[in-house]
């Protein structure tokens, strides 16, 4: 299993608030942007996530902070788990901390109407909820609708950036291209079946080989009898 980083926006927000690293830097060891860890620092982002402190949790050391606070340049290195999980697949809905649950519905609704073009089960996988749920708030005949506020789901930490770009991603590709519009050439089978109006055919018309024949003789005939 690959060595990653646990709640990256909870970690960035300590980060942020707890040492001397750059915004470059924190963005870099979280896998956000630095923008959204320059968010995070004016208090724009991740309101009211508690930030965790990676130390603690194992995943990275004070002497590796010290190094990045030293060296602008320097990217910061994940710790070695000092035990290996073995890594479950997952089937079914995302889990979500009882403690995000009941943001889950706003996130819901955010994704509704930022990203119509998702489908439920890509909404399901992003934020860990049912159909019946997602239905229910498309249609506002959820409990709560009418105190429900869109919020995006990455900034509540329901789900990363990357996962959310993938889905949509996934949705964009699998959307059938506009029918065209404006002026368009007709099938052939359509143009085959028409046909001129009465009264407006072509002026060249096709030869009768008799009548020819016919009008030479004539012509010849008189011009003899001219002779004679």
């Amino acid at each position: 299993m690959a060595n990653t980083l646990l709640m990256p926006k909870a970690t960035a927000v300590w980060l942020v608030d707890n040492t001397a690293l750059s915004f470059d830097q924190i963005a870099q060891f979280c896998r956000l942007h630095p923008l959204e860890v320059s968010a995070i620092a004016d208090g724009e982002s991740a309101q009211g996530i508690k930030g965790m402190d990676p130390v603690m949790t194992g995943q990275l050391s004070r002497e590796e902070i010290a190094r990045g606070e030293a060296d602008p340049n320097y990217k910061l290195k994940l710790s070695e788990p000092k035990v290996r999980v073995p890594e479950s697949k997952r089937k079914g809905p995302r889990y979500t901390p009882l403690s995000k649950r009941q943001d889950r519905p706003n996130a819901i609704l955010w994704l509704v109407r930022n990203h119509p073009e998702l489908k439920d089960a890509q909404i399901s996988r992003l934020v860990g909820t049912t159909k019946s749920t997602i239905e229910q708030i498309r249609n506002r005949t959820h409990w709560n609708a009418a105190n429900l506020v869109p919020m995006d789901p990455v900034t509540l930490g329901l789900c990363s950036q990357i996962d959310l770009d993938i889905e949509v991603q996934r949705a964009s590709r699998g959307q059938q291209p506009a029918e065209p519009t404006g002026d368009t050439l007709l099938p052939a089978s359509m143009t085959e079946s028409l046909h001129v109006p009465e009264g407006d055919e072509p002026e060249e018309k096709e030869l009768d080989a008799n009548a020819v024949f016919a009008k030479l003789s004539s012509l010849k005939s008189n011009r003899t009898d001219d002779d004679e």
